[in-house]
């Protein structure tokens, strides 16, 4: 990072080590450092020995405002994700000098990215989603079943949340459903690498200490080798999913690349799904503890698009974006210099005081409901419609059914910075 008239900007350096550390992202400590930041150095600089320094951007306006200077703070020169100096220069290596082990949507800029997000687009836009509301439905209603075939208590997450959005992603996608397993397991290790449960190898503790023996290449090999040999099929004999449309589309009259292709599944594949179980098992979580909630939700079953908008709020799987400087500029009364690194904290924005009444209470009817969780611009979450239509069918068809509900046990949430959820979510309840 250049010379920065940061220097009276600099994070305590306690706060700044939590923003690098999956276990403050489980335990809530997190929000407590957003909560002092938004306060006191809302646009400061962290400083974490073995990482790159970067900017770290708490207050929603700023979130907001970044997200729409495409062009002033870009996804693709340096790693969109935090990392380690030292995975950092692994990658390098071994893509031959990008930042980047995969080149989805979030690792791209103008003007790459807007057309490769055209290929998909329309799948996902509400008027093709809406043919696929009764299939979903049919899947909701086998969803609340099972819950219901328990007896009276689950872990809601491993029964219910992980396994409804990961059919329907994996319907659209293609994917049979016996390879259903298989993709979760990849997913889980993906997105949990740091969580010492959940990802393959040994866990580090913040992401300073992360090195190359840390982050599992072969979880993305094994993600490329199954779709590797699902795109020859879609290429041999195309069918109507999403697997089709990505193995024999085209840009500028070229077929996409072997990367580009495999990134374009992985993405689908996993964000398709494990956003959307995190919101839902973080809709259950605040339900179960707020009665209340529950009570004016199942009186009022037009509130159910309120209590989606809130739990992807309340939950914000996404916990960060880096973006990269791309010029000398003056932003939120700070000197930024070109390359510069920059942390877009969305569940610190989803927690402003100054946008939302009373943020960390979980409101089902909370009107208006500005959350920046799918993110803000040409980076707008591609799946949006489809996340949002998943949790409101699941709620329409479990909410009449469902007469109470309440904690079984300790929850726990996946360690993770970029990108975490409950991972664990025992409850009792009463369903019709």
């Amino acid at each position: 990072m250049g010379l920065m008239t940061a220097a009276d900007h600099r994070i305590p350096q306690a706060l700044a080590d939590t923003l690098a550390q999956p276990r403050a992202y489980a335990d809530g400590t997190v929000l407590e450092t957003y909560r002092w930041l938004r306060e006191h150095e809302p646009m400061g600089v962290a400083k974490i020995e073995g990482v790159d320094p970067f900017w770290v951007a708490t207050r929603h306006a700023d979130i907001l405002e970044i997200s729409r200077q495409n062009d002033l703070f870009h996804n693709g020169d340096r790693a969109p994700t935090l990392t380690s100096q030292a995975v950092d220069k692994k990658v390098r290596e071994m893509m031959g000098g990008s930042p980047h082990l995969l080149r989805t949507l979030i690792h791209m800029d103008a003007p790459d990215h807007h057309r490769y997000r055209a290929l998909t687009q329309a799948w996902f836009m509400p008027q093709n989603l809406k043919k696929l509301e009764d299939r979903i439905r049919v899947i909701a209603r086998a969803s609340v079943d099972k819950m219901a075939a328990t007896g009276g208590t689950c872990d809601f997450v491993s029964e219910v949340a992980l396994h409804f959005p990961l059919h329907v992603i994996m319907t659209i996608l293609g994917v049979p459903e016996s390879d259903e397993p298989r993709m979760l397991k990849l997913t889980q290790e993906l997105f949990g690498a740091a969580d010492p449960e959940l990802g393959r190898n040994e866990a580090p503790t913040t992401v300073a200490q992360a090195t190359d023996q840390n982050i599992d290449f072969g979880v993305i090999v094994d993600f490329s080798n199954y779709f590797r040999t699902l795109s020859e099929a879609r290429r041999a004999n195309p069918t109507d999913d999403l697997a089709s449309l990505i193995a024999n589309s085209q840009i500028d009259g070229q077929p996409i690349s072997d990367l580009e292709a495999m990134s374009y599944y992985i993405i689908v594949a996993t964000a398709g799904h494990d956003t959307t179980s995190s919101s839902t098992g973080g809709a259950m979580w605040a339900l179960a503890e707020r009665p209340g909630e529950l009570k004016k939700v199942k009186a009022d079953l037009s509130l159910i698009p309120g209590l989606v908008d809130e739990s992807i709020r309340w939950t914000t799987p996404v916990k960060t974006f880096m973006r990269t400087v791309t010029a000398d500029t003056e932003f939120a009364g700070r000197q930024m210099k070109q390359n510069d690194w920059l942390m877009l904290c969305y569940a610190s924005g989803n927690r402003d005081e100054t946008v939302f009444e009373a943020p960390d209470e979980f409101r089902v009817d909370r009107k208006p409901n500005r959350h920046l969780a799918f993110g803000y611009g040409a980076h707008l979450c591609l799946g949006q419609h489809l996340a949002k239509m998943e949790m409101r069918i699941l709620w329409e068809e479990m909410l009449p059914r469902l007469k109470s509900v309440e904690l079984a046990g300790t929850p726990a949430m996946s360690e993770a910075v970029f990108v975490n959820g409950p991972k664990r979510l025992p409850i009792r309840f009463e369903i019709a």
